[in-house]
Formats: structure tokens, sequence, C-alpha cells
């Protein structure tokens, strides 16, 4: 298990050191790109907490409504932030499309239960913020994943507000944090047995309601063993809630390059 939930041990790219420093330096280095060349509103409170923030990208014309990607940054729910996640703006935007950066509170400081409740809220200040809004489309990497497919798992009765979901694309993820508890990732995360079968994606799939969304799930050719059954079985245990869901197997790309790539205008995924 140690070894299937180590997503750097599985590129053929790069060694298990270099990759995460390669994967760190492209997304802050397209983020810092899309920050200089559009419209931007930085660190938008939508809680009080230090990371409860969001970073808004414009597309130019913003007068008429407009669809937002709200993006989820991944880093095993204890490192990255907001501030590396506008690495996939530059062809959203071109496309009329903003794109939505949430910051939550990673571990050691943040566990389960609030990062889930943090995504969550944020999309209910988006909401009330941006009326203009005209549809919603969330895209999860990694843990990232994670935090978008428990979204759609969302009971919005005691939010008060039903945000509009079109579509989600969750790319990479872990939706069953059983396996989670027996590796080193729980180290940070402290996650008991109650806490990761409550905040388990795989275990929360609501059946699907006239109107439900689009589901994308997404994963690497060269994503593990363990990354690769999670996604099989989460598309399928949406499919069988009567979701719509297809299932995308990336070709040629590992867990760190699949999302990098979506700065890249002729990508299948940037394209879908």
């Amino acid at each position: 298990l140690e070894d299937h939930y180590s997503p750097s041990r599985w590129s053929p790219r790069l060694d298990r050191d270099t990759i995460i420093d390669a994967h760190l330096a492209v997304t802050a280095a397209g983020t810092e790109r899309a920050r200089a060349s559009v419209q931007t509103l930085l660190h938008v409170p939508y809680g009080n907490g230090d990371r409860e923030k969001l970073d808004i990208y414009f597309p130019a014309d913003i007068s008429e409504t407009f669809p937002v990607l709200v993006y989820i940054h991944g880093g095993y729910w204890q490192c990255l932030s907001k501030d590396d996640s506008g690495f996939a703006v530059p062809p959203l935007v071109s496309q009329g499309v903003a794109v939505v950066a949430v910051g939550y509170d990673i571990a050691p400081e943040g566990h389960m239960d609030a990062m889930v409740l943090q995504v969550r809220r944020s999309l209910v200040f988006l909401v009330q913020q941006y009326p203009r809004i005209r549809g919603i489309y969330l895209c999860g990497h990694s843990a990232g994943a994670h935090l978008a497919a428990m979204v759609l798992s969302t009971d919005w009765t005691e939010f008060q507000v039903v945000p509009n979901i079109k579509g989600a694309v969750l790319v990479s993820g872990v939706y069953d944090l059983e396996p989670i508890l027996h590796t080193y990732v729980n180290d940070a995360l402290n996650m008991s047995w109650e806490v990761a079968q409550r905040n388990s994606p795989m275990r929360h799939v609501p059946t699907a309601v006239a109107a439900a969304c689009e589901v994308l799930v997404a994963v690497a050719q060269h994503d593990s063993p363990e990354f690769r059954r999670q996604s099989q079985e989460y598309s399928q245990a949406l499919r069988a809630a009567g979701w719509f869901v297809s299932l995308l197997d990336l070709a040629g790309v590992d867990h760190f390059d699949v999302i990098e790539k979506l700065s890249e205008d002729s990508y299948i995924l940037t394209q879908v």
C-alpha cells in the first residue's frame, strides 16, 4: 500500500525525488504567467480562516454570464495551495470561462471533515457573490479530485443554496480513504476509521437527480494500479446510481503531467 499510494514512484519520466520538485516548479511558473496575463481577483476571503480564500481569474468579457471552472488542488491534503493552482487558466479564460482556485486548510492544521466543509462553503460563497455565473464545473486533481467528489455527495439543504454544478472533472483521485489509513499519508492527516468512512465519496454516492451533472473520471496511464482501480470503481458506482459518467484513461502521462498539461490548448483534457 505504501508503494501504491506513492504516486511519485510510478512515473517513467523522472525519479521520485525529482518529480515532485518538477511538479511544484511547473505549477508555480504557470500560475505566475496566468496572474501576469489575466484579469484577477486574488485572495478573496470566503471564510475567516487564513487559507479560506479564492483566486478568481476572469475572462475578457465579464459583462455577460459566464461558466466557472472551480479548481481544487491536490498535494495529498497536506501540501500545495491555491497559489500554485492557476497554471490551467490561459486556455480556459481565452474561451470565456472564469477559473476559481480554492484554498483550504491542509494537514496537520486542517483535518478531513473541515477541508470537505471548506470546499462546500467556497461554492456557496461563489454562488451568492456572483449571480452571473452560468454553471459551475468542478475540477480536482488527486486529493482535490477526492474533495470535488465529496462536493457531489453534498446535501445542500443545510446551506440554503444549491450551486448549479453542471460538470465535474476528477483527475487521478482517491475515492475510498480506507487504504490511506494504513500508509504514511495518514501520519499528517491523523484520520480515524470513522473519519475515513465519512469522507469517502465511494461510500456516499447519491442517486442521480434528473438534472445531475456530467462527471468525467480521468486517470493517467502511469498512475499506480491502486489509483487506477479507485478511478474505475468510483466511476462504476456513479454509473450504477444513474449518473452520466465517462472514464478517460489518458495515455503517455503520469500522476503529475496528467494535470500539468491543462496549460496546453491542444491537450485532450483541456479540450474536453
